[in-house]
C-alpha cells in the first residue's frame, strides 16, 4: 500500500510501537524469558529456537492482540503455516493457475480461513465487551470516519501475527551464534551489559533476520546502468546493503561496539519495520538474562543446528545448545 492510504493505516497501530509502550512490555518479556528459561527440558542443554527464540516473541505479540494463553497451541501452528509459506515464497512466483494447485497453497488458503473464523469470533466478543488490547482497539478505530471493516481488522491480525515475531525469532538465535563464535565479544557483553543494544545492532547488521524483500517498480527506472522496467519485481538485498564496505569498514568482522551502524535489516523508508522497537527491545531484555543464568553457554555444532530453508530468512530452525546449570535462576 502507498500514501497516503499507507500512513492512515500504519497510523492505526503506531501506539502500540511506541517507546512509552514499548516500556510498558519490559517486565512482562522479563517474566516469559524467566519462564521459557525453566521449562527447559533438560538440564545443561536445549534447543535454543525451539525453546526460546521462537516462542518468546509469539507470545508477546499473541498477548499484544488478546489472544487467550488457552488459544497458544492454535496461535503457534498458524503462525508456523505462515512462516512456511515466507519460506517457500519461490514457489508463489509461479503462475495463478498452477499456485492455486500446489499443496502449499491450498494449506496456505486453509489456514488464513481458519485464521479469519477465529478473529471474527474473538472481534465479535470485543464488540460485546471491549478489553484491553489491539483486536479491541482496531475495532474502535476509524479512517475518514469510519470504522474498518471486519476483513481489514482481520487482516491486521494476521499481518501482526506474522511480522510480530519473525524477525525477532531470527535476531535472537543468529545473536547466539554471533556471540558463539566471537569468545571476546561474548566476554565483554558479560563484563559491559550496557553493550548489549550495540551488539544487538550489531548482529541485525552482521546476520540480516531478513535476508532480501520485494518490490514492484511503478515507474522505470535506470540504477548503474541497468534500466529495470516499469512493473518488474525487484529484490532488494538487505544482507548484501549490510556489508557494503562503502557504507561499513571492514564489513566481515563482527563489532559489537561498531558506530556507526546505519544497517538497513527493518527495511528504510515508509515501510520501515513498524515493530522494530519491540523486537529490539526484546532482545536487550532476554539476551542479558539468557548470558547471565546459562553460564559458559555454546552453540553444540556436533548436535547440526538448522537453518530454515529458502531465501528470505535468515535464521534457525533448530539451534543446540550446551551451557552449565539448569537455566533455572530466579532474576534480580
Amino acid at each position: 500500500m502507498d500514501p497516503p492510504e499507507h500512513r492512515q493505516y500504519r497510523n492505526l497501530v503506531s501506539y502500540a510501537f511506541t517507546p512509552r509502550a514499548i516500556d510498558r512490555l519490559r517486565g512482562r518479556v522479563t517474566e516469559i524469558t524467566q519462564q521459557l528459561l525453566g521449562e527447559a527440558r533438560e538440564p545443561g542443554k536445549m534447543d535454543f529456537a525451539t525453546e526460546i527464540a521462537y516462542p518468546l516473541p509469539t507470545i508477546v505479540i499473541a498477548e499484544l492482540l488478546g489472544v487467550p494463553s488457552s488459544d497458544r497451541p492454535l496461535f503457534k501452528r498458524w503462525a508456523d503455516a505462515l512462516l512456511s509459506a515466507q519460506l517457500n515464497d519461490a514457489e508463489f512466483s509461479r503462475p495463478e493457475d498452477e499456485q492455486r494447485d500446489h499443496p502449499e497453497m491450498r494449506r496456505l488458503s486453509q489456514t488464513f480461513e481458519e485464521m479469519s473464523d477465529y478473529f471474527w469470533q474473538m472481534l465479535e466478543e470485543r464488540k460485546r465487551t471491549p478489553g484491553e488490547d489491539m483486536m479491541s482497539d482496531l475495532l474502535k478505530a476509524e479512517i475518514d470516519g469510519e470504522h474498518l471493516s471486519m476483513e481489514d481488522t482481520i487482516s491486521f491480525c494476521t499481518i501482526l501475527l506474522l511480522a510480530g515475531h519473525v524477525t525477532t525469532t531470527n535476531l535472537l538465535g543468529q545473536a547466539i551464534r554471533c556471540f558463539d563464535e566471537h569468545p571476546k565479544a561474548l566476554e565483554q557483553l558479560r563484563r559491559q551489559p550496557e553493550l548489549m543494544p550495540s551488539a544487538i545492532e550489531e548482529v541485525l547488521r552482521y546476520a540480516s533476520p531478513v535476508w532480501r524483500l520485494s518490490r514492484t517498480t511503478k515507474e522505470a527506472v535506470t540504477i548503474a546502468g541497468v534500466t529495470i522496467p516499469k512493473d518488474e519485481m525487484v529484490f532488494a538485498w538487505l544482507a548484501s546493503a549490510n556489508r557494503d564496505p562503502a557504507q561499513f569498514p571492514e564489513p566481515e568482522r563482527f563489532i559489537p561496539t561498531r558506530t556507526p551502524n546505519r544497517h538497513v535489516a527493518f527495511g528504510h523508508g515508509v515501510h520501515f519495520c513498524i515493530g522494530a522497537p519491540l523486537s529490539r527491545m526484546e532482545a536487550a531484555v532476554a539476551l542479558p538474562i539468557i548470558l547471565t543464568q546459562l553460564p559458559h553457554l555454546r552453540v553444540a555444532y556436533e548436535e547440526s543446528p538448522q537453518l530454515f530453508e529458502g531465501r528470505v530468512l535468515f535464521g534457525f530452525k533448530r539451534l543446540p545448545i550446551t551451557f552449565e546449570g539448569e537455566g533455572q535462576q530466579p532474576v534480580h
